[in-house]
């Protein structure tokens, strides 16, 4: 078996600090409002090292809020023996709550409906973790369920950040809970 070769510690050094910079960037303005001159100038790097590493502001957004997937891919595989019904593990409120920082980067990522840069990280990821899962239980239909779920779950994120659903982090937390209950017991 082999192994990926490791990550060449500055490269991601230099990653992280862009990376840092966005953020830091769009807490101050909306990501369509942000150059590449003023992002490098922030993070202490030269425009052609930002090049060498991201084709662009959306790139290495996505690649920012990376975290948000795995943290939301985490959260709702964070209860152990059988799940309730109604009421979301806590590291599901706890995701929610967690996007308030940055909410307007996560809607200029992830549009109403679950679509955008960050909705096909996070329907491809979410779908991967729930096929495996699934796979593994030997349940019925895993393609399709697990497909479900992570269109079920990017669908109402999405809208939730776009201001289509009123609810607060835990209310929405058991909301797309009790669907996603719903979806794995319907096959």
């Amino acid at each position: 078996m082999t192994r990926p070769a490791p990550e060449d510690p500055r490269a991601a050094r230099t990653r992280a600090r862009l990376r840092e910079a966005l953020l830091a960037e769009c807490a101050e303005r909306p990501l369509a409002e942000v150059g590449v001159a003023a992002l490098v100038r922030r993070a202490g790097v030269g425009r052609a090292t930002f090049y060498v590493h991201y084709d662009g502001l959306e790139a290495l957004a996505v690649d920012a809020c990376a975290d948000v997937v795995r943290d939301a891919v985490e959260a709702l595989h964070a209860w152990r023996g059988r799940p309730d019904p109604v009421h979301a593990p806590p590291a599901l409120a706890e995701f929610f709550a967690s996007l308030t920082p940055h909410t307007a980067l996560y809607r200029a990522l992830l549009t109403p409906g679950g679509g955008g840069p960050l909705g096909r990280v996070l329907h491809q990821d979410l779908r991967a973790y729930s096929l495996r899962e699934r796979e593994l239980a030997g349940a019925a239909d895993a393609p399709l369920v697990a497909s479900a779920v992570a269109a079920t779950f990017a669908g109402v994120l999405g809208d939730w950040l776009h201001g289509l659903l009123y609810a607060g982090p835990g209310e929405i937390a058991d909301q797309v809970w009790q669907l996603l209950v719903a979806l794995h017991a319907s096959r």
